[in-house]
């Protein structure tokens, strides 16, 4: 098999948070047979803990199905052999061994979930980086974990990996059964988003969006912009910022051949397109999309980040400390997310 061809058969797995259901979700939506029917052909490599691995399929009644290999091992001859292979860290992890007379890790935000967590994202990154897998599907991870451990540059996966990938333009998007959406920005405290949002957020947001659409198999999207203030600013009554920002990167758009239109009210757009009318909404901030997402399609959206040279998916979902351990989290979001990740490699989900 050719290099190119053999990484777009491979996807790796982050495990998240050790403490947080990640290494249920992660163990529950990779175990055969199931997996290996819902994609046939494809190789994982789960960036984690043995321990916590063990932990997740003891809790579930599953028996392993995994090829252990110790950190930096070469991946090639394993995933030429083996569907599932976990990287493991705990052999050098001397702060993780501190935690062996406390099973399961501890289900809180932690400086060890947080510097582990991170650790598992960064070696996913390197391995896309060197071609060994061709896209990174991550489990959740904890902010204020990896605030815990040190990591306070980023606020989380989508800026590590615009980071790492040395990308100035990536969005967050995601995609349910019943609703897409894009966000000009992110991981922004609500008072500073006006602050913030500039005429190219907003056309990145729309620009790479409709990329993400046609990755997903959308050929001519159609999108419907967001306002960012009540009724889409009232003709200024409201706010300027429509008028100041988003019909210029509207216009735009429309310049380079984009089918989009707005700035719409978003307690009204969001009905207009799960009624068929637009294929993906834009919204201005994180929980004026995220809101409409999560109430219709909880449990089966997944986050993709668009304007990347590699494909990276994640659940819609959080670390859930709440109720990890007792074997009850479902794992449809995290395949969802492996669903989008093998159909952004050119494959067919089943």
């Amino acid at each position: 098999m050719a290099e190119a061809s053999r990484a777009n058969q491979v996807i790796a797995v982050t495990m998240g948070d050790p403490g947080g259901i990640g290494p249920e979700i992660v163990v529950s939506s990779l175990a055969p047979p199931a997996s290996t029917e819902r994609w046939p052909g494809a190789r994982f490599v789960v960036y984690g803990s043995s321990r916590a691995m063990h932990d997740a399929a003891e809790l579930l009644g599953i028996d392993p199905f995994w090829w252990r290999v110790e950190r930096g091992t070469s991946l090639m001859a394993s995933t030429a052999t083996h569907d599932v292979v976990l990287v493991d860290s705990d052999g050098d992890d001397n702060e993780a061994a501190l935690d062996e007379g406390r099973l399961p890790f501890e289900r809180r935000p932690s400086k060890s979930g947080g510097r582990l967590s991170y650790q598992w994202v960064e070696d996913a990154i390197a391995a896309a980086k060197a071609g060994d897998v061709g896209a990174v599907a991550t489990a959740p991870i904890s902010k204020t974990s990896w605030h815990m451990a040190g990591h306070r540059r980023f606020p989380g996966h989508t800026e590590l990996f615009a980071s790492r990938f040395n990308v100035k333009r990536a969005v967050m998007m995601f995609e349910g059964p019943r609703l897409r959406v894009s966000l000009a920005t992110v991981h922004v405290p609500l008072m500073d988003v006006r602050d913030v949002l500039t005429i190219g957020k907003v056309y990145d947001a729309i620009d790479l969006g409709a990329e993400g659409c046609r990755r997903l198999g959308v050929d001519r999207p159609r999108l419907g912009v967001c306002g960012l203030n009540p009724h889409a600013g009232e003709s200024g009554l409201m706010g300027d910022e429509e008028s100041r920002l988003i019909e210029p990167a509207i216009q735009v758009a429309l310049d380079q051949g984009l089918d989009v239109r707005g700035p719409f009210p978003a307690d009204t757009i969001f009905t207009r397109a799960i009624g068929g009318e637009f294929d993906l909404v834009v919204a201005m901030y994180h929980d004026q999309g995220l809101i409409p997402v999560k109430l219709l399609d909880r449990d089966r959206s997944v986050n993709v980040t668009v304007g990347l040279p590699i494909v990276r998916t994640s659940p819609d979902h959080g670390t859930a400390f709440d109720i990890a351990g007792r074997g009850v989290a479902s794992a449809e979001s995290m395949a969802s997310a492996i669903d989008a990740a093998w159909r952004m490699l050119g494959h067919r989900a089943s």
